[in-house]
Protein backbone atom coordinates (compact mmCIF):
# COMPACT_ATOMS: atom_id res chain seq x y z
CA UNK A 1 0.00 0.00 0.00
CA UNK A 2 1.44 3.29 -0.78
CA UNK A 3 2.05 5.95 1.50
CA UNK A 4 -0.75 8.18 -0.21
CA UNK A 5 -3.16 5.77 0.70
CA UNK A 6 -3.10 5.68 4.43
CA UNK A 7 -5.68 7.07 6.58
CA UNK A 8 -4.60 11.02 7.27
CA UNK A 9 -5.48 11.81 10.85
CA UNK A 10 -4.98 15.21 11.23
CA UNK A 11 -5.82 18.58 9.92
CA UNK A 12 -2.05 19.64 8.76
CA UNK A 13 -2.09 16.74 6.47
CA UNK A 14 -5.66 17.89 5.14
CA UNK A 15 -3.77 21.62 4.69
CA UNK A 16 -0.81 19.91 2.66
CA UNK A 17 -2.89 18.02 0.23
CA UNK A 18 -5.71 20.92 -0.68
CA UNK A 19 -3.12 23.50 -0.47
CA UNK A 20 -4.36 25.43 2.08
CA UNK A 21 -3.89 26.98 5.85
CA UNK A 22 -5.53 24.86 8.80
CA UNK A 23 -7.16 27.27 9.30
CA UNK A 24 -9.04 26.61 6.08
CA UNK A 25 -9.51 23.20 6.54
CA UNK A 26 -11.18 23.59 10.16
CA UNK A 27 -13.46 26.37 9.08
CA UNK A 28 -14.54 24.18 5.69
CA UNK A 29 -15.05 20.83 8.48
CA UNK A 30 -16.79 23.47 10.45
CA UNK A 31 -19.17 24.37 7.60
CA UNK A 32 -18.31 28.15 8.15
CA UNK A 33 -19.76 30.39 5.34
CA UNK A 34 -16.52 31.99 5.24
CA UNK A 35 -14.85 29.05 2.54
CA UNK A 36 -16.38 28.96 -0.43
CA UNK A 37 -18.80 26.29 -1.27
CA UNK A 38 -15.74 24.71 -3.84
CA UNK A 39 -12.97 25.11 -1.70
CA UNK A 40 -15.52 23.54 0.96
CA UNK A 41 -16.39 20.96 -1.45
CA UNK A 42 -12.62 19.90 -1.91
CA UNK A 43 -11.45 19.78 1.53
CA UNK A 44 -14.72 17.40 2.61
CA UNK A 45 -13.61 15.31 -0.34
CA UNK A 46 -10.09 15.02 0.75
CA UNK A 47 -11.03 13.98 4.24
CA UNK A 48 -13.22 11.59 3.28
CA UNK A 49 -10.60 9.90 0.71
CA UNK A 50 -8.29 9.98 3.57
CA UNK A 51 -10.79 8.18 5.93
CA UNK A 52 -10.12 11.69 8.32
CA UNK A 53 -12.73 11.99 11.36
CA UNK A 54 -13.03 15.51 12.94
CA UNK A 55 -13.09 15.47 16.84
CA UNK A 56 -17.07 17.24 17.23
CA UNK A 57 -16.08 17.30 20.74
CA UNK A 58 -12.74 18.89 20.79
CA UNK A 59 -14.22 21.81 18.53
CA UNK A 60 -17.15 22.27 20.50
CA UNK A 61 -14.97 22.91 23.57
CA UNK A 62 -12.72 25.16 22.15
CA UNK A 63 -15.88 27.22 20.37
CA UNK A 64 -17.35 26.96 24.33
CA UNK A 65 -20.36 24.97 22.87
CA UNK A 66 -21.57 21.62 23.86
CA UNK A 67 -24.01 20.87 20.85
CA UNK A 68 -26.78 19.96 23.57
CA UNK A 69 -30.15 21.84 23.85
CA UNK A 70 -31.82 21.10 27.48
CA UNK A 71 -35.55 20.82 27.59
CA UNK A 72 -37.19 21.59 31.07
CA UNK A 73 -40.17 21.27 32.57
CA UNK A 74 -40.81 22.55 35.98
CA UNK A 75 -43.66 20.86 37.71
CA UNK A 76 -44.24 23.70 40.93
CA UNK A 77 -48.09 23.07 40.68
CA UNK A 78 -48.38 19.57 40.09
CA UNK A 79 -45.47 17.60 42.03
CA UNK A 80 -47.39 14.12 40.26
CA UNK A 81 -47.77 15.07 37.14
CA UNK A 82 -45.93 12.04 35.03
CA UNK A 83 -43.76 12.77 31.81
CA UNK A 84 -45.93 10.06 30.30
CA UNK A 85 -48.92 12.71 30.34
CA UNK A 86 -50.07 12.44 26.74
CA UNK A 87 -49.48 15.95 26.19
CA UNK A 88 -45.37 15.91 27.79
CA UNK A 89 -45.09 12.56 25.67
CA UNK A 90 -46.63 14.52 22.00
CA UNK A 91 -44.49 17.61 23.10
CA UNK A 92 -41.09 15.75 23.74
CA UNK A 93 -41.53 13.15 20.75
CA UNK A 94 -41.51 16.49 18.57
CA UNK A 95 -38.81 18.45 20.55
CA UNK A 96 -36.81 15.02 20.01
CA UNK A 97 -36.80 15.06 16.03
CA UNK A 98 -36.34 18.68 15.32
CA UNK A 99 -33.45 18.94 18.04
CA UNK A 100 -31.86 15.88 16.44
CA UNK A 101 -32.59 16.65 12.87
CA UNK A 102 -30.27 20.38 13.60
CA UNK A 103 -27.44 17.75 15.11
CA UNK A 104 -27.64 18.47 18.47
CA UNK A 105 -28.23 16.00 21.28
CA UNK A 106 -31.00 16.65 23.82
CA UNK A 107 -30.71 16.91 27.76
CA UNK A 108 -34.66 16.51 29.73
CA UNK A 109 -35.15 17.54 33.23
CA UNK A 110 -37.59 17.52 35.62
CA UNK A 111 -37.84 20.16 38.24
CA UNK A 112 -40.12 19.23 41.53
CA UNK A 113 -40.45 21.08 44.25
CA UNK A 114 -38.75 23.11 46.54
CA UNK A 115 -37.97 25.26 43.41
CA UNK A 116 -35.81 27.69 44.41
CA UNK A 117 -33.03 28.70 42.66
CA UNK A 118 -33.52 26.00 39.84
CA UNK A 119 -33.74 27.91 36.46
CA UNK A 120 -30.56 29.96 38.20
CA UNK A 121 -28.47 26.43 38.74
CA UNK A 122 -28.95 25.99 35.05
CA UNK A 123 -28.07 28.78 33.50
CA UNK A 124 -24.92 28.54 36.40
CA UNK A 125 -23.84 24.99 35.36
CA UNK A 126 -23.85 25.20 31.08
CA UNK A 127 -24.61 21.98 30.44
CA UNK A 128 -25.74 23.23 27.04
CA UNK A 129 -26.29 25.60 24.41
CA UNK A 130 -29.95 26.86 25.67
CA UNK A 131 -32.72 25.80 27.11
CA UNK A 132 -35.94 25.02 26.21
CA UNK A 133 -38.53 25.12 29.15
CA UNK A 134 -42.13 23.16 28.69
CA UNK A 135 -44.67 25.69 30.67
CA UNK A 136 -44.57 27.99 32.80
CA UNK A 137 -46.12 26.30 36.11
CA UNK A 138 -46.13 28.73 38.73
CA UNK A 139 -42.77 29.91 37.87
CA UNK A 140 -43.28 33.24 35.48
CA UNK A 141 -41.74 35.40 37.61
CA UNK A 142 -38.71 33.05 37.75
CA UNK A 143 -38.25 33.33 33.91
CA UNK A 144 -38.68 36.98 34.07
CA UNK A 145 -35.46 36.78 36.31
CA UNK A 146 -33.82 34.45 33.58
CA UNK A 147 -34.72 36.93 31.16
CA UNK A 148 -31.85 39.29 32.55
CA UNK A 149 -29.72 36.73 31.83
CA UNK A 150 -27.26 35.94 28.49
CA UNK A 151 -28.54 32.34 28.70
CA UNK A 152 -30.44 31.88 26.01
CA UNK A 153 -33.99 30.29 26.56
CA UNK A 154 -37.48 29.83 24.96
CA UNK A 155 -40.83 28.80 26.60
CA UNK A 156 -43.42 27.07 26.06
CA UNK A 157 -46.83 28.23 27.32
CA UNK A 158 -48.80 31.54 28.00
CA UNK A 159 -48.86 34.54 26.44
CA UNK A 160 -48.93 37.94 29.01
CA UNK A 161 -48.52 41.24 27.61
CA UNK A 162 -45.24 42.53 29.72
CA UNK A 163 -43.33 39.11 29.46
CA UNK A 164 -39.93 39.72 28.85
CA UNK A 165 -38.66 36.36 27.99
CA UNK A 166 -39.48 34.31 24.53
CA UNK A 167 -42.49 31.98 24.29
CA UNK A 168 -44.41 30.06 21.66
CA UNK A 169 -47.97 28.45 22.19
CA UNK A 170 -51.26 28.30 21.69
CA UNK A 171 -53.66 31.85 21.72
CA UNK A 172 -55.09 30.32 24.53
CA UNK A 173 -57.60 33.26 25.06
CA UNK A 174 -59.32 33.15 22.06
CA UNK A 175 -59.38 29.53 21.87
CA UNK A 176 -61.02 29.11 24.54
CA UNK A 177 -63.06 31.75 23.69
CA UNK A 178 -64.32 30.35 20.48
CA UNK A 179 -64.53 26.73 22.36
CA UNK A 180 -67.01 28.47 25.11
CA UNK A 181 -68.99 29.86 22.59
CA UNK A 182 -69.31 27.05 20.66
CA UNK A 183 -71.10 25.30 23.80
CA UNK A 184 -73.57 28.28 23.73
CA UNK A 185 -74.46 27.91 20.28
CA UNK A 186 -75.67 24.44 20.39
CA UNK A 187 -77.98 25.75 23.61
CA UNK A 188 -75.54 25.13 26.82
CA UNK A 189 -76.35 27.97 29.35
CA UNK A 190 -74.45 26.35 32.52
CA UNK A 191 -71.04 25.70 31.61
CA UNK A 192 -68.17 25.35 34.44
CA UNK A 193 -64.48 25.32 33.76
CA UNK A 194 -62.83 22.91 35.58
CA UNK A 195 -59.19 23.42 35.59
CA UNK A 196 -56.39 25.46 38.37
CA UNK A 197 -56.18 29.24 37.14
CA UNK A 198 -53.22 28.94 39.46
CA UNK A 199 -51.20 27.68 36.22
CA UNK A 200 -50.93 30.77 33.52
CA UNK A 201 -52.27 28.66 30.94
CA UNK A 202 -55.11 27.22 32.27
CA UNK A 203 -56.01 31.14 33.80
CA UNK A 204 -55.55 32.29 30.46
CA UNK A 205 -58.23 29.52 29.30
CA UNK A 206 -60.38 30.49 31.84
CA UNK A 207 -60.61 33.96 31.19
CA UNK A 208 -61.37 32.99 27.73
CA UNK A 209 -63.87 31.11 28.74
CA UNK A 210 -65.27 33.63 31.25
CA UNK A 211 -65.51 36.79 28.18
CA UNK A 212 -67.56 34.22 26.51
CA UNK A 213 -70.18 33.84 28.98
CA UNK A 214 -70.23 37.57 29.84
CA UNK A 215 -71.29 38.11 26.22
CA UNK A 216 -73.43 35.60 25.62
CA UNK A 217 -77.40 35.05 25.01
CA UNK A 218 -80.03 35.42 27.90
CA UNK A 219 -80.04 32.99 30.39
CA UNK A 220 -76.29 32.17 30.30
CA UNK A 221 -75.25 31.35 34.04
CA UNK A 222 -72.45 32.89 35.51
CA UNK A 223 -69.04 31.14 35.43
CA UNK A 224 -68.49 28.28 37.63
CA UNK A 225 -64.98 27.38 38.24
CA UNK A 226 -64.46 23.82 39.19
CA UNK A 227 -60.23 23.77 40.74
CA UNK A 228 -58.90 20.55 39.36
CA UNK A 229 -55.10 19.30 39.77
CA UNK A 230 -53.69 18.04 36.26
CA UNK A 231 -53.48 14.12 37.46
CA UNK A 232 -56.16 12.17 35.80
CA UNK A 233 -57.53 10.44 39.75
CA UNK A 234 -57.51 14.20 41.39
CA UNK A 235 -59.74 15.23 38.55
CA UNK A 236 -61.99 12.70 38.77
CA UNK A 237 -62.63 13.26 42.38
CA UNK A 238 -62.90 17.24 41.90
CA UNK A 239 -65.74 16.92 38.97
CA UNK A 240 -67.18 13.98 41.11
CA UNK A 241 -67.11 16.61 44.33
CA UNK A 242 -68.95 19.52 42.26
CA UNK A 243 -71.59 16.94 41.03
CA UNK A 244 -72.74 15.23 44.54
CA UNK A 245 -72.87 19.25 45.47
CA UNK A 246 -76.41 18.97 43.20
CA UNK A 247 -75.08 22.13 41.34
CA UNK A 248 -77.16 22.48 37.89
CA UNK A 249 -74.52 22.66 34.83
CA UNK A 250 -75.12 21.18 31.45
CA UNK A 251 -71.74 21.35 30.23
CA UNK A 252 -67.97 21.47 30.82
CA UNK A 253 -65.32 23.31 29.47
CA UNK A 254 -62.48 21.63 30.84
CA UNK A 255 -58.46 23.20 31.32
CA UNK A 256 -56.77 19.77 29.32
CA UNK A 257 -58.10 16.47 28.04
CA UNK A 258 -56.99 14.76 30.63
CA UNK A 259 -59.23 16.66 32.86
CA UNK A 260 -62.04 16.27 30.66
CA UNK A 261 -61.73 12.75 29.78
CA UNK A 262 -61.32 12.25 33.86
CA UNK A 263 -64.71 14.89 34.22
CA UNK A 264 -66.55 12.22 31.61
CA UNK A 265 -65.78 9.34 34.06
CA UNK A 266 -67.28 11.10 37.44
CA UNK A 267 -70.64 12.47 34.49
CA UNK A 268 -70.84 8.68 33.73
CA UNK A 269 -70.46 7.23 37.19
CA UNK A 270 -73.12 9.70 38.33
CA UNK A 271 -75.68 8.40 36.55
CA UNK A 272 -75.56 11.15 33.79
CA UNK A 273 -75.58 10.71 30.38
CA UNK A 274 -72.83 12.54 27.76
CA UNK A 275 -73.71 14.51 25.69
CA UNK A 276 -77.65 14.46 26.75
CA UNK A 277 -77.58 15.46 30.17
CA UNK A 278 -73.75 17.51 30.15
CA UNK A 279 -71.70 18.34 26.93
CA UNK A 280 -67.67 17.98 27.55
CA UNK A 281 -64.89 20.25 25.68
CA UNK A 282 -61.48 19.23 26.55
CA UNK A 283 -57.88 21.55 25.49
CA UNK A 284 -55.31 20.02 23.97
CA UNK A 285 -56.12 17.26 21.13
CA UNK A 286 -54.53 14.37 22.48
CA UNK A 287 -54.82 11.12 20.45
CA UNK A 288 -56.88 9.52 23.19
CA UNK A 289 -59.66 11.56 22.79
CA UNK A 290 -60.44 10.34 19.60
CA UNK A 291 -60.82 7.21 21.29
CA UNK A 292 -62.51 7.59 23.97
CA UNK A 293 -66.45 7.22 24.42
CA UNK A 294 -68.03 9.44 22.96
CA UNK A 295 -65.45 11.06 21.69
CA UNK A 296 -63.88 14.01 23.12
CA UNK A 297 -64.47 17.56 21.07
CA UNK A 298 -61.50 19.43 21.76
CA UNK A 299 -58.89 22.75 21.11
CA UNK A 300 -56.44 20.75 19.55
CA UNK A 301 -52.85 22.42 19.52
CA UNK A 302 -50.49 22.23 16.92
CA UNK A 303 -47.60 20.36 18.90
CA UNK A 304 -45.90 19.66 15.86
CA UNK A 305 -45.26 23.26 14.29
CA UNK A 306 -44.52 24.75 18.22
CA UNK A 307 -41.44 22.06 18.53
CA UNK A 308 -40.36 23.06 15.13
CA UNK A 309 -40.38 26.81 16.36
CA UNK A 310 -39.65 26.50 19.98
CA UNK A 311 -36.07 25.13 18.49
CA UNK A 312 -36.02 27.35 15.74
CA UNK A 313 -36.36 30.65 17.82
CA UNK A 314 -33.74 28.54 20.67
CA UNK A 315 -30.89 28.53 18.16
CA UNK A 316 -31.52 31.89 16.65
CA UNK A 317 -31.00 33.19 20.31
CA UNK A 318 -27.95 31.32 20.44
CA UNK A 319 -26.49 32.87 17.33
CA UNK A 320 -26.97 36.36 19.11
CA UNK A 321 -30.28 37.40 16.74
CA UNK A 322 -33.26 38.78 18.52
CA UNK A 323 -36.37 36.75 18.09
CA UNK A 324 -40.16 37.58 19.29
CA UNK A 325 -42.64 35.47 20.67
CA UNK A 326 -45.49 33.16 18.68
CA UNK A 327 -48.98 33.32 19.58
CA UNK A 328 -50.27 30.04 17.17
CA UNK A 329 -54.22 29.83 16.56
CA UNK A 330 -55.68 26.00 18.06
CA UNK A 331 -58.61 24.20 16.24
CA UNK A 332 -61.76 23.49 17.61
CA UNK A 333 -62.75 19.59 16.92
CA UNK A 334 -65.75 18.73 17.38
CA UNK A 335 -67.00 15.53 18.27
CA UNK A 336 -69.26 13.73 20.24
CA UNK A 337 -68.79 14.73 23.82
CA UNK A 338 -70.76 18.14 22.92
CA UNK A 339 -73.30 16.81 20.43
CA UNK A 340 -72.25 17.51 17.33
CA UNK A 341 -69.32 16.45 15.03
CA UNK A 342 -67.69 19.13 12.72
CA UNK A 343 -63.76 20.67 12.70
CA UNK A 344 -63.70 24.73 12.70
CA UNK A 345 -60.61 26.42 12.55
CA UNK A 346 -60.05 28.96 15.48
Amino acid sequence: MSSSSKPVTTMAHIARLAGVHVSTVSRALGDSPLVEKSMRDRILKIAHQHGYVANSTARNLRAGRTQTLSVVIPLAHERGQDLTDPFFANMLSHLADEITQRGYGMHLQKVLPPMQGWMQRMVAERRSDGIIVIGQSTEHDTLEQAARTEMPFVVWGGHFGQQNYCVVGTDNVHAARLATEHLLKIGRRRIVFVGDPSIPEIKLRCDGYQQALAQGPAGTAAASIVKAHMTPEAAYESMLAHIRKGKRFDAVFAATDIIAISAMRAVSASGLKIPDDIAVVGFDGIDMGAHVHPTLTTVAQDLNRGARLLVDLLLKRIAGEAVGSVAMAGELVVRESCGAVRTANL
